[in-house]
């Protein structure tokens, strides 16, 4: 019975950052070059704006000197529910699942780079060599995981290989996801020492992501999407940096 209800279930994942809390460590950014066999970034890829990161902390300056502040805000897949990048795929190597995913088919992609072109939020990136690992790195590239070759997009899958196991283990188990498994949750949240990312299911109106939503968003707090404007409907929800002197953050990166 337990096996299929959760089979039925509906699920929506999605992500609540408080922009409050991001100290803009980059620790969520080295989880995730590790989780998900992202290629070395070297300084020659830096220079060329090749550099392949997905999910980067964009920083920005609000104010003007001497009262000038720092700000930081993390950018991933915003796993949009009216997503621009998945019509213009000639060979539907990207799609939206039933669970609410922007889903990457890597050994489909023939690297048009049309979705990157119809990405408003810059988080899709090309691969444009194939990847070179250093042997002391070799040991640690993670098997759940293909190491993809030149000539196709990437991007964050909100490590859709943490989600299948999970619900694998789940099903042989007989039992629910937990809401906040560890296990379930990607990299970066597990890495955040602020707790500034939360990851959960949506449509479950008793996790923690689904409420933080409800109050921050639906009710009119500090919630809000980048680029709200476009109508792409993310899954993503930021919340506002709580500062009573700073300007209003602005809805975009």
């Amino acid at each position: 019975m337990a096996e299929s209800a959760q089979a039925t279930q509906k699920r929506q994942w999605g992500m609540v950052i408080d922009l409050d809390k991001c100290i803009g460590c980059q620790a969520c950014v080295v989880a995730c070059q590790s989780e998900n066999n992202i290629p070395v970034n070297e300084e020659a890829h830096f220079n060329q704006r090749r550099a392949i990161q997905w999910i980067h902390i964009q920083r920005y300056w609000e104010g003007e000197w001497p009262h000038v502040k720092a700000r930081f805000i993390p950018v991933l897949c915003q796993h949009c529910d009216n997503a621009p990048c998945e019509p213009v795929c000639p060979v539907y190597a990207t799609y939206h699942n039933t669970e609410g995913l922007n889903v990457q088919v890597y050994n489909r992609c023939v690297g048009t780079r049309f979705c990157a072109n119809n990405c408003p939020y810059v988080v899709r990136f090309f691969n444009f060599w194939e990847p070179a690992y250093p042997n002391s790195l070799k040991n640690q590239l993670n098997p759940d995981v293909t190491v993809r070759s030149r000539g196709i997009m990437e991007k964050c899958t909100f490590c859709v290989q943490r989600i299948s196991r999970v619900r694998r283990q789940a099903k042989n188990d007989g039992t629910p996801i937990a809401d906040g498994d560890r296990a379930l949750n990607p990299a970066c949240v597990n890495a955040c020492p602020t707790d500034t990312l939360v990851f959960g299911d949506l449509e479950d109106p008793n996790s923690r992501v689904s409420k933080l939503r409800d109050k921050e968003l639906v009710e009119g707090g500090r919630g809000y999407h980048l680029y709200e404007h476009l109508g792409t409907s993310p899954n993503v929800i930021y919340l506002k940096k709580v500062d009573k002197h700073a300007v209003e953050e602005p809805a975009h990166a």
